[in-house]
C-alpha cells in the first residue's frame, strides 16, 4: 500500500500532523500499536495532573482548619479517583477516534511497525510504503541496573496510577519531575512517602534556590529525603521491599510497602528496525534530527520523546508546528535555540523559562537578579499559600531577561508572561512600570522587577 504520508504513533506531534495532511486530501496511514493519543492523553499529562488535582482536594479538606474550616472523616476512595481519571482518559482518547473516523483519506493501522528499507515498513502482514515517513513513537520509563530489582514488584508512572489500594509506605527512587508529583500527591492520598535520590538536589536540572524551597514544602508535608543516596540492592520479603543504600554517612536501608521506580524515560526506537533504515540514533537510541526534524534519511522526520530533548507535550506539539510549516507553509522553522517553558505540577507548582542563574554563568552572561518571595504577595497572603519564590535572570549589558523561575501555587501560568517577555526580545523594565491587577498572584512582579540589580 502507497501513501503520501505515514506516521508512526498517535502522539501529540503525530496527530496533528496526520489530521492536517488528511485535511489537505494527502493519503495518510497512521499506525499505532496500543491506545490512540500516545504518551500524553493515556499515562502521562492527562492522567497524572487528573490525579493530582484529586490530591490536592484530599490536601485541603485534610487541613481545612488552616483555614478556619472544621472538615472531618476525610477518606480517599483511591479506586473512585482512579475510575474518574480512567474516564477522563478515555474521553480524550475516544475524540482522537472520532477525528480518524471523519477523514475517509487517513487510515488507522492497528500494530507495530518496523522498517523493511528506508521507506518501507511492515504492519503485521501489511507492508506500507511512502516518500514521507514521520516517527513518533514516545518512550517509556527507563528501568535502571539495580541488583534485585527484577525480582520486585516495582510501579512505574503508569501502572501506579492503576492502584486501588492505597501504598502503606510508599518508598520513591528518583527526584525528577514524576518522582516529585507522584511523590506529593501519595503523601496527600495519605501515603508514607520516602524518597532517595542519588544527587544533592531535587529535580536538578532547576534553579538550585527554587529547588531548595520546593523541597521545603514537600517536607513540610511529611515527605523524607535520602539525597545523595545510591541504592546498591534491592529486596523483596513478605510484602515489604528495603532498599540497601550508600551515601557519604556510611551503609543504610529502608523497607516500604511499594516501590516506585522514576528514574528517567528511554525511547521507544529498539525495535523499529531503524538499522534497516539505515537511521541514525545516538548511544542512548534517540533518534539524530537536524534542526529542521529530519534525520539523516531523506524524506523522514522524528517528532517528540523519541527524538530526545526535552521531553514535554508541548514540545511534541511544536515538533508538528515545525515540521507542517516547512513542509507545507513553506517556511524556515528550526528547534535551535527555541524557548521551552516547563513546569512541574506539585503544589506549589515549579514554573521555569529560559536559562537558570547557573546556566547563564557558565555562558560568561553579565547578571541582574531579581527576586520576591511569594510571603511578599498579597494574593499569596490572602490564600494562604506564601511557599515559594519568584526569581529573573536579566542580561545587565542591555535588561534581556535570560530566564525566570518561579515556585508558587500557579507557577506554570506565572512564568509563561516572563517567558513572553522574552521571546518579544523586550527588557525586563517593560514590566518594571506595568499596571498589575489587584489582587493577584502576577502582581508580585512589582516588587520582583523592582528588586533587579546587579551581582557579581
Amino acid at each position: 500500500m502507497k501513501y503520501d504520508a505515514i506516521i508512526i504513533g498517535s502522539g501529540q506531534g503525530g496527530n496533528p500532523l496526520a489530521y492536517r495532511l488528511a485535511d489537505l486530501g494527502w493519503s495518510v496511514a497512521l499506525i499505532e500499536k496500543k491506545n490512540l493519543g500516545g504518551t500524553c492523553i493515556n499515562v502521562g499529562c492527562t492522567p497524572t495532573k487528573t490525579m493530582v488535582h484529586r490530591a490536592q482536594v484530599a490536601h485541603y479538606a485534610r487541613n481545612a482548619s488552616r483555614w478556619g474550616l472544621n472538615a472531618s472523616n476525610v477518606v480517599v476512595d483511591l479506586a473512585k479517583i482512579v475510575a474518574q481519571k480512567d474516564e477522563v482518559v478515555l474521553s480524550f482518547r475516544s475524540g482522537h477516534q472520532k477525528q480518524v473516523d471523519k477523514r475517509t483519506n487517513l487510515r488507522l493501522h492497528r500494530g507495530h511497525a518496523r522498517f523493511v528499507v528506508p521507506h518501507q515498513l511492515k504492519v503485521g502482514d501489511d507492508l506500507l510504503e511512502s516518500e514521507k515517513i514521520f516517527i513518533d513513537t514516545g518512550g517509556r520509563p527507563t528501568t535502571p541496573a539495580i541488583p534485585g530489582l527484577e525480582t520486585v514488584p516495582y510501579l512505574t508512572n503508569e501502572s501506579a496510577m492503576q492502584l486501588t489500594t492505597l501504598p502503606e509506605h510508599l518508598l520513591v527512587l528518583g527526584a525528577g519531575y514524576i518522582g516529585m508529583e507522584f511523590g506529593q500527591m501519595f503523601r496527600r492520598f495519605g501515603s508514607r512517602v520516602t524518597v532517595l535520590h542519588t544527587g544533592k538536589q531535587i529535580v536538578s536540572r532547576e534553579d538550585p534556590e527554587a529547588a531548595a524551597e520546593l523541597q521545603k514544602a514537600l517536607e513540610a508535608e511529611g515527605i523524607r529525603f535520602l539525597l545523595g543516596t545510591r541504592t546498591t540492592r534491592i529486596e523483596f520479603k513478605n510484602g515489604a521491599v528495603t532498599l540497601s543504600l550508600e551515601s557519604p554517612a556510611g551503609s543504610s536501608s529502608v523497607t516500604g510497602s511499594h516501590l516506585l521506580v522514576a528514574t528517567g524515560r528511554s525511547p521507544n526506537t529498539n525495535d523499529l528496525g531503524l538499522d534497516k533504515a539505515g537511521i541514525e540514533t545516538d548511544q542512548s537510541g534517540y533518534i539524530k534530527v537536524n534542526g529542521r526534524l529530519e534525520t539523516n534519511v531523506p524524506g523522514v522526520w522524528a517528532l517528540g520523546d523519541c527524538k530526545g530533548g526535552p521531553a514535554f507535550t508541548h514540545i511534541s506539539y511544536n515538533d508538528f508546528q515545525i515540521v507542517y510549516g516547512n513542509l507545507v507553509e513553506g517556511k524556515n522553522l528550526s528547534i535551535e535555540n527555541r524557548l521551552v517553558p516547563s513546569c512541574i505540577f506539585t503544589d506549589p507548582q515549579l514554573g521555569g523559562v529560559g536559562m537558570t542563574e547557573k546556566e547563564a554563568r557558565a555562558k560568561g552572561f553579565k547578571l541582574k537578579i531579581g527576586r520576591c518571595p511569594m510571603a511578599y504577595v498579597a494574593r499569596a497572603i490572602e490564600r494562604g499559600e506564601t511557599a515559594g519564590l519568584m526569581k529573573i535572570v536579566v542580561d545587565a549589558s542591555n535588561d534581556r531577561v535570560l530566564g525566570a523561575s518561579i515556585l508558587a501555587s500557579e507557577g506554570g501560568e506565572l512564568v509563561q508572561i516572563l517567558g513572553t517577555l522574552i521571546l518579544a526580545n523586550q527588557p525586563y523594565t517593560l514590566l518594571k512600570g506595568a499596571v498589575y491587577i489587584h489582587p493577584t498572584l502576577a502582581e508580585g512582579f512589582f516588587a520582583l522587577m523592582e528588586d533587579v540589580k546587579p551581582v557579581d
